[in-house]
């Protein structure tokens, strides 16, 4: 598919200049990549091997989600290890693939062994790590580690601030999390020099500061001319706070059927469909301004590595890997 030359988003990172191209989209995928229903546990057998075979494929990225806690109320686990400790294992056993985080809830974790433990993850994988960071939506873990909910949005913006600052040479920063003096350091540092951080949603902040601190937005699907429209307000937001253009993502949970022709029916957050709707439904949501969807293949039936595959061959070639 041929599209207009446009200006690029400003490079920050290996994986992030590769994911995120503007007036393009891209694919990845949501770990594990497994199919399991709400209440279940995901076995994540063979979880290294569909990853290894995804970046064969092409995907551009891999995506993994920070559940400290099995939160009945929430109903999924995620990938089950935690987000930092399997970064480092799919360094290990990758070589292209981006590796994010979607997202890491940074009020929950101090932001000196966040930006430690990314920075170590980049540095094995080569500059591949893409950090989505939020502010959490589990009220139920807060008490379990002793912080308070409402404090939540505070918490959130101090952490930003503070990475940022630990990224930098002997660096220097004051605020609710501790104080950096510039006499020490912290190590090792992203190959880039700092990790690109996308902001999920709204965090409790104002979307103007959204649109100035984060190096791209995360959102969730919705109806196409809401996303439209918000898309084009974040846009604005970010020219109008002197910055320039920067990308948008978001999930899809997605039952890729048999037929190619099968017509789509709703499921949370996304549709069970034929390979023909979603690639309509791409191509929209790319002529909207988005620029990298995460397959989510929760509620797909048939089977994972078929439907893998099946993706790469009808609908990678259309899009920007």
């Amino acid at each position: 598919m041929n599209r207009p030359d446009t200006p690029g988003f400003a490079p920050i990172s290996r994986a992030y200049n590769r994911v995120f191209k503007p007036g393009r989209l891209s694919l990845g995928l949501v770990a594990p990549l497994e199919a399991y229903m709400i209440e279940e546990m995901p076995t994540l057998e063979r979880h290294i091997e569909r990853v290894k075979l995804a970046e064969e494929l092409g995907f551009s990225a891999i995506w993994l989600r920070d559940i400290p806690f099995s939160v009945p109320s929430f109903g999924d686990v995620g990938q089950i290890y935690d987000p930092f400790v399997y970064l480092g294992a799919l360094a290990a056993c990758t070589e292209r693939i981006g590796l994010g985080v979607a997202s890491v809830i940074l009020p929950l974790r101090h932001p000196a062994h966040v930006a430690k433990a990314a920075a170590s993850a980049d540095l094995l994988s080569g500059g591949r790590v893409l950090l989505g960071v939020a502010s959490g939506d589990r009220p139920e873990e807060y008490p379990a580690l002793n912080m308070d909910y409402d404090e939540r949005g505070a918490r959130f913006r101090d952490s930003v601030n503070y990475m940022r600052a630990a990224f930098e040479t002997n660096p220097r920063f004051e605020g609710l999390h501790g104080r950096l003096n510039g006499y020490m350091d912290m190590l090792p540092k992203p190959v880039a020099g700092r990790i690109p951080m996308l902001i999920t949603g709204g965090c409790q902040q104002t979307p103007e500061w959204v649109a100035e601190q984060g190096d791209g937005w995360m959102t969730y699907p919705r109806n196409p001319d809401v996303q439209g429209s918000m898309v084009a307000e974040y846009r604005q937001r970010v020219l109008d706070g002197g910055g320039t253009d920067k990308p948008v993502m978001q999930s899809l949970y997605v039952d890729v059927l048999a037929k190619p022709d099968a017509p789509a029916r709703p499921i949370h957050l996304g549709f069970s469909a034929g390979t023909g709707f979603l690639l309509q439904y791409l191509r929209e949501v790319e002529s909207l301004g988005v620029n990298h969807v995460a397959l989510n293949l929760r509620f797909n039936n048939a089977d994972i590595e078929t439907t893998l595959k099946r993706i790469a061959e009808e609908l990678l070639p259309e899009f920007s890997q």
